[in-house]
Order: C-alpha cells, then structure tokens, then sequence
C-alpha cells in the first residue's frame, strides 16, 4: 500500500517582499484573483479521500475557495519563529544581522527563540509519516514554508537545500510512497 499526498500552496496574503515570519494575514486581492483563475485546474485534487490544510486564514481560505472542505491540521503551521513571528526578513536583517546569519547557516539555529528549520522540517516529515496507507490519495492546503519542508524531508535532502526551494503561491507537489520512502512525482498538464 502507498499514499499519494498533492501539497497545494496557499494563495498569497501578500507581496513577496511584504511577507511577514509566521503570516496569519488573510488572503489579499491579488490572492483571490490568483486562486479564481487556478480553480478550475486546482479543483480535481478535492476528489482526495482525506483534506487537510494548515491553520493559517490563507490555507484556510484557499482550501475552501477550492472546494476541499478541509479539516485543520495544527502539525501543517508554518514554521515557529518566536520573537521574530509579523516581522519581514529586512527588518529582522536589519536589527539582528548576526542572528538572521547563523540562523540561514546552521539548520539547528534558532536565535528567534521559535522552532530550528531542522526541527520545522522533522515535523512537517513526520505528518508526512504518519498519513495513513490507505492506496488513495490525500490533499492538503498549507503555507508554501511547509511545501518546502516537505520536499526537502521527502527527498532526503540536506536541510540548507530548503533555501534553494522556491514555492510560488496555489503552486502544487505529489510525493508517492510510505512513511520514510517517498518520491516525487512530477505530473504533464495534459491529463
């Protein structure tokens, strides 16, 4: 038995360099311009068995614009960035030079006093672990971080690679396998 898991990232709630640590925002006009036109190719993933999304407003609100009906998954939020979480990466760069450093260098920093990016993608791949094997298919709706990690955990890569991820809003993966054997799968548009 295997499990497929198609990963959708949330529309946006902001411009890339509005982006904030640890976003609550809800989804922008340029979010639901973006999600209205992605709809009707996102829409088929719904016909998953299980749904899922993070507990952010945007996840929330992009899995329900597309028809999901999701069930919240706590384990889906973002990544814990304590003291740093509403801040952008330019106002933290430029308060705390040397800790945005060690924190992009060493995957086991955390001078935010939040979770590491080890720790973030460990839990992200043990939600993935713990999905059940059901030979059917899930979806789930969550902030493009969480893609990241999860691409990162399922290929087995070294934790520094998630910088060299870029996850663009409503874009999706699928990883295929069993807890700790996942793979990639890279679909046509032709279907």
């Amino acid at each position: 038995m295997s499990v497929r898991v198609s990963l959708v990232a949330a529309a946006r709630s902001s411009f890339l360099l509005g982006e904030r640590f640890d976003d609550d925002r809800p989804l922008d006009e340029a979010g639901w311009h973006e999600l209205r036109f992605a709809a009707p190719a996102l829409a088929p993933l719904g016909a998953a068995e299980l749904r899922y999304c993070s507990p952010t407003p945007r996840s929330r609100a992009t899995g329900e614009a597309l028809g999901f009906a999701p069930m919240v998954q706590p384990a889906l939020r973002d990544c814990d960035m304590g003291r740093w979480r509403g801040r952008t990466l330019s106002d933290v760069t430029a308060r705390e030079p040397a800790a945005v450093d060690a924190w992009l260098a060493d995957p086991r920093s955390a001078p935010h006093g939040g979770e590491s990016l080890l720790a973030f993608i460990s839990r992200i791949g043990n939600w993935l672990d713990t999905r059940p094997a059901c030979d059917g298919s899930i979806v789930a709706v969550a902030e493009p971080a969480v893609v990241r990690a999860a691409l990162v955990y399922a290929l087995r890569a070294p934790p520094p690679t998630y910088w060299n991820v870029d996850v663009r809003p409503l874009s999706t993966i699928t990883l295929t396998g069993l807890p700790h054997r996942w793979s990639l799968r890279l679909e046509t548009g032709a279907r």
